[in-house]
């Protein structure tokens, strides 16, 4: 079914919104999910609460990507599990990606610093768009999607040197981008 048409049965608050969801983008968000958390039940849970995250926010919201919508709600709830498993001692290994990006993302953001945090999205959001299409993909899988480099080598048939390379050198134009910005120190 068509992003359209799923968006409007939320609209019209028709349980087969849900279903068709699931259908169309169970299988993303799973990844998603099972990428961040290292464990199927806590991923699969992820992925519910998601589909009630999609019901709550549609409407008001009228999402011009749906699956980037869906894709961004599973991993914000992925990110609250990750955060609370590892509070609790639960034991889970945070991804090796986001430590990936510590060099380029400044560390004075304040917790709570709303501002400082949107002036961050939105300088990263015209970044990606001066990488090559091949390199915001394999950008946006390794550090949105959680996909290995291997898995990502895979997926766009390239090596894993390759994918390697390109995260290198595009987390380094991340920092210098950053810096001409005003965002790094």
């Amino acid at each position: 079914m068509e992003d359209e048409r799923i968006i409007d049965l939320y609209w019209a608050r028709d349980q087969r919104a849900i279903a068709e969801t699931s259908d169309k983008y169970g299988h993303m968000c799973t990844r998603i999910a099972e990428n961040m958390l290292f464990d199927r039940q806590d991923a699969e849970e992820c992925v519910n609460d998601t589909y009630l995250g999609v019901w709550n926010a549609v409407p008001p919201a009228r999402p011009g990507i749906f699956s980037a919508f869906i894709a961004r709600i599973t991993r914000n709830l992925a990110m609250k599990r990750l955060t609370w498993l590892n509070a609790k001692k639960r034991g889970t290994n945070l991804t090796v990606s986001l430590s990936e990006l510590e060099e380029c993302i400044p560390d004075s953001l304040a917790e709570n610093d709303t501002v400082e945090k949107q002036a961050l999205t939105e300088c990263i959001e015209r970044f990606l768009r001066t990488l090559s299409p091949r390199g915001r993909s394999i950008f946006l899988c390794r550090y949105f999607l959680f996909d290995s480099p291997e898995e990502i080598s895979k997926k766009l048939r390239i090596s894993t040197s390759a994918v390697k390379s390109s995260l290198s050198r595009n987390r380094n134009k991340l920092r210098i981008f950053l810096e001409n910005e005003g965002l790094m120190h």
